[in-house]
């Protein structure tokens, strides 16, 4: 990723979903205006969802997500419609195609309670128009261009009280680009603007200096910072403060220099037990993935499951999860370096799964406790509904610059700077 790209973490998603051939392949290509998924007449083409980065307006940046079909069938079309429904979790707007001429199913409606129950915003979309025939009995050709909100099938007016309530529609033909500029305006129209939220800005002030301290060792990548790096010097940027970038090697000479302490000082987890000595306890002391834990709304949760390590047995199941799908090297911290923390803290003895990108268990009854990267690379929504997950199974869950800052028993040191949401 160039620096000046948005994470797709950052960006609003827009999940299209809808039967096979409804022209959901075909809608996202005229929403980019690119043949980026394969278009064909023969149902269930798209196996697996599709996504695609790009702008656009007014949202600004968005990922729009194209789903299987929700009525495939068989034992891999069951398991392509889960991962349709999946793609849920990640999304921050429906868009529900169907055909104009055909109406609405048992499927779509499955779909709409699903969004009604995530409270997520929804269009449906009313597609093929150009094959419609309209209330004079005559078909409407490719010359002819009626208005987008006119003509809408019986069915649209027949939904479930629970899912027409307050339910757009738009009648569009993705294959002759009929009211594809409509839908944009009527997506940026539905979904409500956010605000970004701080990352880190809002926890000092202008002219502030704050230390990052980034460990340079086999496992960090050549001649680049990791994205979670990355996006807090942008946001102490944004915010006017001063950030000095420091190896944990570096950084007891680096204190030294300053006339006065630093506001704040930030750190790789895994290295909390060479910063934590060398930074004074008058000085505020977090990590990154701490920082991601309140950036992605969940902090509060994770820092009350870290202790919850402490009360494992032998032999107990722990789930290690990461957002991203990096090369692992010799000295991986999820796989290498975290394990053999625990034992050592512990003196216990644990079975450990792993999982990574955007594979996370429908079922967590197996485990014992979870963990979690700092999920810099996953939606909100997406890193929350997992969160949710484990509260629900009533599994702790933790991530690992809370479970490394109890393991290292400095964790309501590294949580001062959010008391107010603890």
């Amino acid at each position: 990723m160039s620096l000046n790209q948005t994470p797709s973490a950052n960006r609003i998603h827009i999940g299209i979903f809808g039967r096979r051939n409804a022209g959901k392949s075909s809608l996202l290509n005229a929403l980019t205006s690119q043949s980026l998924s394969i278009v064909s007449p023969v149902k269930g083409t798209t196996t697996d969802p599709v996504q695609k980065t790009m702008e656009l307006l007014p949202l600004g940046p968005v990922v729009l997500i194209d789903t299987p079909g929700l009525d495939d069938v068989g034992e891999l079309g069951e398991k392509r419609v889960q991962k349709a429904f999946q793609a849920l979790n990640k999304t921050d707007l429906v868009l529900l195609v169907a055909d104009y001429s055909e109406g609405l199913s048992a499927c779509e409606y499955d779909l709409l309670e699903a969004v009604r129950k995530k409270q997520l915003p929804c269009i449906l979309v009313w597609n093929k128009w150009d094959l419609a025939t309209v209330s004079s009995g005559e078909n409407v050709c490719s010359s002819q261009k009626p208005a987008a909100s006119g003509n809408l099938p019986a069915a649209a007016q027949n939904l479930p009280a629970a899912a027409s309530e307050n339910l757009p529609s738009i009648c569009v033909s993705a294959s002759l680009g009929w009211h594809i500029r409509e839908l944009k305006e009527l997506i940026g129209k539905t979904f409500p603007q956010k605000q970004q939220a701080p990352l880190i800005r809002d926890l000092v002030r202008p002219s502030d200096l704050v230390v990052l301290v980034i460990p340079i060792d086999t496992s960090a990548p050549k001649g680049r910072l990791i994205l979670p790096q990355q996006q807090v010097i942008r946001d102490l940027l944004d915010g006017g403060a001063v950030s000095v970038v420091a190896s944990d090697a570096e950084l007891p000479q680096v204190l030294a220099s300053f006339q006065k302490d630093p506001a704040l000082v930030v750190c790789d987890s895994q290295v909390f037990h060479k910063v934590s000595p060398a930074v004074p306890l008058s000085v505020p002391l977090t990590s990154f993935s701490i920082l991601f834990a309140r950036y992605k709304g969940c902090l509060p949760s994770l820092a009350k499951g870290a202790s919850f390590l402490d009360d494992l047995e032998d032999g107990s199941h722990i789930l290690i999860c990461e957002g991203c799908t990096h090369h692992r090297q010799c000295e991986d911290i999820g796989t290498v370096k975290l394990p053999a923390w625990i034992r050592q803290h512990t003196n216990k003895e644990f079975q450990f799964s792993f999982t990574s990108g955007t594979e996370f268990p429908a079922d967590l009854n197996s485990y014992d406790f979870i963990i979690h990267c700092g999920s810099c690379m996953l939606p909100d929504r997406e890193f929350q509904h997992r969160v949710r997950c484990a509260k629900d199974a009533g599994i702790p869950i933790t991530n690992y610059g809370t479970v490394i800052a109890h393991m290292r028993g400095i964790l309501e040191r590294s949580l001062e700077p959010f008391q107010h949401l603890l």
